[in-house]
């Protein structure tokens, strides 16, 4: 028979493992023909069904999570009318909690799998054709019955992890993204309330020489990013260890991680500090900097020891730690929320992520949203509206925000200049978002052009002695010096000085140079000096110096 998976992700970039983790543990069966559609959601759903109707198909299998699910079911719905014999069966986080609802609702939905699928689907397909009463020995399986009364299996949970095929041996697994993801746990130690993995316990491991093995292949295929799926990967320190030293066998890859600020001890700070430069790229779980939040969140770890160990990450030279906040937990304010922002930006964190609560299917939050006082809307992706804390306007101002953050701080080239800003002037941030929600800008996408003159104008109107840093930013990114931003620059003529401090590059005569005064002066000589490689028409500076200031 042939199975049809429909691989529906939110963009190129981004790939489901679900496809090669169950393909993996069925590459062997000969009587299953594996046929695949691959589409983006930003694809029209009349060319997706197209595709999908080519095979005739007699089995659909899919992935459903938040941001695939409405597309999925509008090309599912139609593919179902089309062919009323088909099988449809989802699997996915968005089944995590009670799915009566769901199948209810879809009735060309015949089943869908809440848990873990890799022991569990490949029994199922042995039996999908059978009439579904004997569908009742499937653990995870939920479905509507051929008497129409709802059937739910419970959850699946895979009781051998490291006996698992891995995915990277299925014809399926995709080499040709910018990134591959590598599962080397499943489960979570800690409780968080909002999170799918809350609770899930034990956690399952694989061990050090698998992790080895699969690094390897990945090695060889001349892949350069590595997302390590573990949801707190220094739960145990001295497996983090372990593992950082197993990396730094592989200095042309670099990992992504998450990491608990809260949880680390001595031995692995020592041993984050002595590992190679762009090695390691941090994502620190931090959520909120406020005790009460964390607490009813059941977030694990106390809040100082998470300050602790997060200052002490965003000061390592050899690697970025990017910190994460989430508006809309329970007892968080936005007047905290704006509060938190600037203490991130006091530890100088990598990127500051700013994210809306999301409450999703299967989670304790979820659950107890009447009782936290949440209010969150029924459809994906389950953004929160209100909290008693936090009402629907702030929550837009918290959105707002979060586009603030990632245009400026979170661009290497206004980073520096946006955090100046923030923790030089008390008012800034307020008084820019307000301007920035005021002429209509926020939430549209903007150059890197168009956020330079943005705040290079607001800067002028409100803080004039800043120019010269919104100046110097400008001249970095390698924007144009006829714009405003560069308007005290000098460019014609320009001999260097006597003696200047170099920053960086090294001076040669072939350069192009520009100076720009320093504060507000237009004459003399105290200021900045760019020099440009005018051969090789780089836009931005090859070298930068200053002279002597006051």
């Amino acid at each position: 028979m042939t199975l049809l998976w429909l691989d529906l992700n939110s963009s190129y970039a981004h790939s489901s493992l679900a496809l090669p983790a169950l393909h993996a543990q069925m590459s062997a069966r000969p009587d299953v023909d594996w046929q695949v559609v691959s589409a983006t959601v930003g694809e029209t759903v009349g060319s997706i069904v197209d595709r999908v109707c080519v095979y005739h198909p007699q089995l659909i299998a899919a992935t459903c999570w938040l941001f695939n699910h409405e597309a999925l079911l509008h090309v599912l719905g139609r593919v179902k009318a089309l062919f009323p014999d088909c099988r449809v069966v989802l699997g996915g986080p968005e089944f995590l909690g009670d799915n009566a609802g769901f199948l209810r609702a879809n009735r060309f939905v015949d089943a869908v799998f809440r848990g873990e699928g890799e022991e569990m689907f490949p029994r199922w397909m042995e039996l999908w054709e059978e009439p579904k009463a004997r569908w009742a020995s499937i653990t995870g399986l939920c479905y509507v019955d051929d008497e129409g009364l709802y059937r739910d299996n419970g959850l699946a949970r895979v009781a051998h992890f490291e006996a698992l095929v891995p995915p990277e041996e299925s014809r399926f697994f995709r080499w040709d993204k910018p990134f591959v993801q590598l599962e080397t746990t499943r489960g979570c130690f800690n409780t968080c309330a909002f999170c799918v993995s809350g609770g899930e316990k034990p956690v399952r491991t694989l061990s050090l020489e698998a992790i080895r093995v699969r690094l390897d292949v990945i090695h060889r295929h001349g892949i350069r990013h590595v997302r390590v799926l573990d949801r707190t990967f220094n739960y145990d320190n001295r497996r983090a260890k372990s593992l950082l030293e197993l990396f730094c066998q592989y200095p042309d890859i670099r990992f992504h991680l998450e990491i608990h600020p809260a949880l680390l001890s001595e031995e692995l700070k020592q041993e984050l500090t002595t590992l190679p430069p762009g090695l390691l790229h941090l994502e620190a779980g931090i959520q909120s900097l406020r005790e009460e939040v964390l607490v009813r969140s059941r977030r694990s770890g106390k809040l100082s020891a998470a300050l602790e160990g997060l200052r002490f990450l965003c000061s390592l030279p050899n690697m970025e730690t990017h910190a994460d906040l989430i508006a809309g937990l329970p007892l968080y304010h936005l007047s905290q929320l704006f509060e938190d922002v600037l203490t991130l930006a006091h530890y100088g964190a990598g990127e500051i992520q700013l994210e809306s609560l999301k409450l999703l299917p299967g989670t304790e939050m979820r659950r107890r949203a009447g009782e936290l006082g949440i209010r969150y809307s029924p459809f994906p992706p389950y953004e929160v509206l209100r909290t008693d804390e936090i009402t629907t306007d702030e929550l837009q101002v918290a959105h707002f925000l979060s586009r603030l953050l990632d245009g400026y701080y979170n661009t290497p080239a206004w980073q520096p200049v946006t955090r100046a800003l923030m923790l030089g002037e008390p008012e800034f941030l307020n008084a820019f978002l307000r301007h920035l929600i005021y002429i209509g800008v926020i939430d549209t996408p903007l150059s890197m052009e168009r956020r330079g003159l943005l705040l290079y104008d607001f800067c002028k109107r409100h803080y004039p002695h800043r120019l010269t840093e919104v100046s110097i930013a400008w001249i970095e990114a390698g924007l144009s010096l006829k714009k405003a931003p560069a308007e005290r620059v000098r460019t014609k003529r320009q001999q260097p000085p006597e003696r200047w401090k170099v920053l960086y590059g090294e001076y040669k005569e072939s350069l192009r140079l520009c100076f720009l005064p320093a504060g507000g002066e237009e004459t003399g000589d105290e200021g900045y000096w760019f020099g440009f490689e005018s051969e090789r028409q780089q836009a931005r500076p090859a070298f930068k110096a200053t002279t002597p200031m006051g």
